[in-house]
């Protein structure tokens, strides 16, 4: 005969008992590994932070490079603006420098003889001329002369008065006469008369 074997042993405790132990054990594995992901994802996110951080600074310094060499490129064009603009002030006056002498000279090759100049002034485009003269016919030839000439234009007679010098009777006139012709295109060449 076989014999028969009853188990006496709650069975259905060590079952539940089994059950509670595995569940404990996979609770804190994922517990463990739910923690290792944190920390994972942390210490990534921390780096990708500090690899952000470094190329922001990176790239703030390039920037504040970039600012200072602009800034000498400012510095520079107007250093260039100024020099170009002395450089034209200077070739301005190297090619007007002659002009005086030119007016000068035509003034003189104009002037009827008895016609004697005091005084010369220079007023922007304009010349005033005082002088002294035997006639008042001879300050018309003169005015007539200048406006002839191809470095001025538009005499015009402010004053004629008599005068005496040397108890001789004089005419003492004013006039003015604009500049232009030659020195205005350009042409510094001496005026033919």
């Amino acid at each position: 005969m076989i014999p028969i074997r009853i188990n006496l042993l709650p069975h259905r405790e060590l079952k539940r008992a089994r059950q509670a132990r595995q569940f404990a054990v996979m609770a804190a594995a994922a517990l463990v590994l739910g923690a290792a992901v944190v920390v994972l994802g942390n210490m990534a996110i921390a780096n990708a932070t500090d690899n952000q951080t470094r190329r922001n600074e990176f790239l703030r310094l390039e920037i504040a490079k970039l600012d200072q060499q602009l800034a000498e490129i400012k510095k520079l064009k107007e250093k260039t603006q100024a020099l170009l603009s002395r450089k034209d002030v200077v070739e301005s006056l190297q090619g007007q420098r002659v002009v005086p002498v030119h007016l000068m000279d035509e003034m003189a090759r104009r002037l009827p003889e008895g016609v004697i100049l005091r005084a010369v002034r220079q007023s922007e485009e304009t010349l005033s001329i005082q002088g002294v003269t035997q006639s008042s016919a001879l300050v018309s030839s003169y005015m007539r002369n200048l406006e002839a000439s191809p470095w001025f234009e538009t005499p015009n007679l402010i004053e004629v008065k008599a005068a005496s010098q040397d108890s001789l009777r004089t005419n003492e006139f004013s006039l003015t006469v604009k500049i232009s012709g030659p020195h205005d295109q350009g042409d510094r060449r001496r005026p033919e008369s």
